[in-house]
């Protein structure tokens, strides 16, 4: 499976990506710049973290007018699976593809941290690889992660199975003191009506070889072994 991996102005997770997938054995990725039609291409996109052209007006704004999301667009409604990270997440929300907002954390800091994250959904290309209600050690690092719905909205993701991922405790309970940012019924990520288009704001990419995290979690590295159970 050959993965784009969309390179804006500001990312600073792209090559990060890239080396994720590419651990895992039949996953192929390239770095493709915004403005490359040759993204269209691909069997997948990855939108990465960082600072898209450094997050001026709102994180993610600006990057959702770029070239690349008019590709990424029609590859989402072909069904093409697209996952965004981050800022990558915070893209797809500014571009329509996700549901929803992100905001300021409700501490108004940027938050850097490894948390517990709740599998809530296993039918999108990016979490079949797990079992539901499993947990992640998963870090993140983003200062407007505040999932954001209004409240009938919110009732109707949850009810069509929308959450992708949720914070929780070690033990799995999505408590209030296990929420990082103020977000939403601790939503760490959802997903399109399809379920091919994801977003998360946690790092996966960052937990992918237990010798290169500080808690020793490969678990991120399921996230992209997932796309293999499509083929």
């Amino acid at each position: 499976m050959r993965v784009a991996v969309v390179r804006f102005p500001g990312s600073n997770c792209d090559l990060d990506a890239v080396q994720a997938i590419r651990t895992v054995p039949g996953m192929k990725a390239d770095l493709v710049w915004h403005e490359d039609p040759a993204i269209s291409g691909y069997d997948a996109a990855v939108l990465p973290g960082g600072f898209s052209f450094g997050d001026y007006l709102r994180a993610g704004a600006i990057a959702a007018r770029s070239p690349a999301l008019r590709h990424v667009s029609r590859m989402a409604d072909g069904g093409v699976p697209v996952l965004g990270i981050c800022n990558g997440f915070q893209i797809l929300v500014e571009a329509g593809l996700l549901p929803g907002a992100l905001l300021k954390n409700t501490t108004l800091k940027f938050v850097c941290k490894w948390t517990n994250v709740r599998v809530e959904n296993t039918n999108t290309p990016f979490t079949r690889a797990f079992k539901e209600g499993q947990i992640l050690r998963v870090p993140i690092a983003h200062s407007e992660g505040r999932y954001y719905l209004p409240e009938r909205d919110l009732r109707r993701l949850e009810d069509d199975g929308g959450v992708a991922f949720r914070y929780c405790d070690e033990r799995g309970r999505a408590v209030e003191s296990a929420n990082p940012t103020g977000t939403l019924g601790n939503i760490a990520g959802v997903c399109n009506e399809m379920g091919n288009v994801v977003g998360l704001m946690p790092h996966p990419e960052r937990a992918t070889e237990s010798i290169l995290s500080p808690s020793g979690s490969s678990d991120g590295r399921h996230i992209f072994e997932s796309l293999l159970r499509n083929d």
